[in-house]
């Protein structure tokens, strides 16, 4: 790809926010999380007034929670220090969310599940961003709170909705931020700000402790520097929770992308004619050189017809689904309807208007239409398209707001209707110095391997990230192995099939490969404490074969797994009595000097048992 413009200098961080750097900074010591802080608290600072926050960090509560995670330290936090920002729709306990209408904020006493996950991870929460008012927009205008400033030229917008969150990553005042994705709105943000923009499939991570736009829609976003960052934090933040109604177990069965790789990859394209760039001859340039690229590296390249997704697409905004929004609001709009942007009032109230006729008649077509592009998927593995054709100025948005932010969507308004994952990335600046970007998608649970292609392609096609010009080349590559679809794991007492804490693992998608033992070399202990009572399983010798489980989990759900194990329980190697090796549940040895040694009984079972008789 052509040499493209170094970003402005002015927006240029000092050091990397990736996690991998900061991990390596921890473990050498040269860095601690309430360093790093004061660091952040520092660049904020200093670039003003940039309407990113709603409400922006405290220094004094920062900095008491980052040594208090010193204190803990990283021991089972595998984001530990790693600083992040939220969306003002999502909760974060103790801290008001105002989906952008201060006449609707509310001081939630929980955090929502995928930012606790997140928090217990090591994460550390820095503020709440600015958005279009209740999601509902895909530019960044729609807010009492200002337009945030892009990094790359403030006559443009950032992208929306999650347009605060985006600029944040981008300027470098933190590692990921969360935002929420129902029409784009944490695609087009990435795009706007060169970031990867990782939209989950529906019901991955919880929408629990989020204000709704679509609820059946909706999708809580990862923006981040790097596609590895952002599997990282999927991996933290997704799991079942079984309080979200929309939320999902992950189909393994559905996880296979046929290639994880480039080489020899199918992306469909829209055909030449479809193609949209709204007279943006510099994105249409951007484009093609990334189409050149993935041929570069062995992919193929199969034009496809995009008018169904397109009609799909006009179901959101055109059809019943409109009336979602309202349902979500109703009774703070029909009370307060003064309380609102202008255009978000606008939007909103035309949700009144669908009848049931209309929902069942759309629902239908919706059916008819997914059914008809099943048999494109075979054909391919992944569609590629642009994330949006064109950025416009913040004054071209305010004076036709509808029609632009329309088109801002067009290739990303189909994706949650018809259940697919999707990925943004970034495809280079173009001639002008703002970013372009593409979108990857695919169907439901193709996630981690849409994030491995999206990693290959982004660093083959770009080299610096986000807003600054700190080089991507010096970021690990997202590891091949992470892209994995299950990996095994054994366990040997409550997280046991029927017993009290296998919920977690079943909640998490996984599912029972096989009863056996392990390998005769382990002594079995049932530890004090609880409820509920817990075994530690030991490599000590004289041993003996201990029964356990042994249980095949997605390996994006490993992590958010593993982040919830207390001490002094662990992972490590269990070998079975077959030879086979998987991870599994260890104890350290120290915590057995108490307990009460079970290894004669030969398992978790058997020995609960005999405390019934």
């Amino acid at each position: 790809m052509q040499e493209l413009p170094a970003p402005p200098s002015a927006t240029a961080a000092a050091e990397s926010l990736d996690c991998a750097t900061l991990r390596a900074a921890y473990r050498a010591g040269t860095l601690t999380p309430a360093a790093l802080v004061e660091r952040l608290l520092a660049r904020i600072e200093a670039r003003g007034e940039d309407h990113v926050w709603i409400k922006g960090p405290d220094p004094a509560a920062l900095l008491t929670a980052a040594r208090a995670l010193e204190a803990a330290g990283p021991e089972g936090k595998p984001l530990y220090g790693i600083p992040f920002a939220i969306k003002d729709n999502i909760d974060l306990a103790g801290s008001p969310t105002t989906a952008a209408c201060p006449a609707f904020a509310y001081l939630p006493q929980a955090s929502a599940p995928a930012v606790q996950r997140l928090v217990e991870a090591g994460a550390i929460p820095i503020g709440k961003t600015n958005l279009d008012q209740f999601a509902t927009g895909l530019n960044g205008t729609r807010s009492p709170h200002g337009t945030p400033r892009s990094p790359f030229n403030a006559d443009y917008v950032p992208g929306g909705s999650s347009s605060g969150s985006a600029v944040a990553v981008a300027a470098g005042l933190v590692s990921f931020a969360l935002g929420t994705d129902t029409a784009g709105s944490g695609r087009v943000p990435a795009a706007f700000n060169n970031l990867i923009g990782l939209k989950p499939t529906r019901g991955y991570i919880s929408t629990r402790g989020v204000v709704p736009a679509c609820r059946s829609l909706d999708c809580v976003s990862i923006l981040a520097l790097t596609a590895a960052d952002a599997l990282s934090v999927l991996e933290v933040a997704s799991g079942f929770d079984p309080a979200d109604p929309y939320s999902r177990c992950p189909d393994a069965a559905a996880a296979g992308i046929a290639r994880r790789t480039l080489a020899s990859c199918r992306f469909g394209i829209p055909q030449s004619d479809q193609l949209q760039f709204f007279g943006n001859a510099a994105g249409e340039a951007c484009f093609a050189a990334m189409l050149r690229l993935a041929r570069r590296l062995g992919a193929n390249l199969v034009e496809v017809d995009f008018a169904p997704f397109l009609e799909v697409a006009r179901l959101l905004y055109e059809g019943p689904w409109i009336a979602e929004r309202y349902v979500a609001i109703r009774d703070f709009f029909d009370r307060h309807p003064e309380a609102l942007h202008p255009v978000t009032r606008q939007i909103i109230g035309a949700g009144k208007a669908p009848s049931a006729a209309d929902a069942f008649a759309a629902f239908y077509r919706l059916r008819a239409l997914r059914r008809a592009m099943e048999p494109l998927w075979q054909e391919i593995d992944a569609l590629m398209t642009p994330t949006a054709g064109r950025q416009y100025t913040v004054a071209e948005l305010l004076a036709d707001p509808l029609n632009l932010n329309a088109a801002l969507g067009y290739y990303t308004n189909f994706v949650n209707l018809l259940d697919l994952s999707a990925i943004a990335l970034p495809a280079g600046l173009q001639e002008d110095g703002l970013a372009f970007g593409i979108t990857l998608v695919a169907p439901a649970w193709h996630d981690a391997a849409l994030a491995a292609l999206a990693d290959a392609l982004h660093r083959a096609g770009n080299e610096t990230v986000g807003a600054t010009r700190l080089q991507l080349a010096t970021m690990p590559p997202l590891e091949a192995s992470r892209v994995a679809a299950t990996l095994r794991i054994a366990v040997c007492g409550a997280h046991m099939a029927g017993l009290a804490l296998n919920g977690e693992l079943a909640g998490r998608g996984a599912r029972l490969v096989r009863a056996c033992r392990t390998a005769p070399h382990y002594r079995l202990y049932a530890l004090p404490g609880g409820p509920p009572a817990r075994p530690g399983l030991l490599r000590r010798e004289p041993g003996r074969a201990i029964e356990v489980e042994v249980w095949e989990l997605p390996f994006a759900a490993f992590a958010g797994f593993v982040a919830g194990i207390p001490a002094p329980l662990g992972i490590g190697t269990v070998a079975l009595d077959d030879g086979e090796t998987v991870q599994g549940f260890l104890c350290e040895a120290y915590a057995v000097a108490d307990a009460e040694d079970i290894t004669d009984l030969g398992g978790w079972r058997r020995y609960l048992a005999c405390r019934q008789d």
